[in-house]
């Protein structure tokens, strides 16, 4: 049984909370391999949520927020 395909409006809010995210590591001068290591995570699932294709657990972010040394606030703002 497959997964339903969220809304229209939930993916673009995926997809805004990713830049947001790569936007923070960035302006930390991080890579996307540093924050993976970090948060024990394969680069490639890294990629999939800085790019708005994954929806991580809340847990996954916050250790994404940790690994870039940011309030988790600051990635899910709207």
């Amino acid at each position: 049984m497959s997964r339903p395909v969220p809304p229209d409006h939930v993916i673009a809010r995926r997809r805004r909370i990713g830049d947001q995210i790569r936007a923070a590591r960035l302006e930390r001068n991080l890579t996307q391999e540093t924050v993976a290591l970090r948060v024990g995570m394969e680069r490639p699932n890294y990629v999939r949520i800085e790019q708005g294709q994954a929806s991580p657990l809340l847990d996954t972010l916050l250790l994404i927020a940790d690994a870039i040394g940011v309030p988790l606030a600051h990635l899910v703002r709207e």
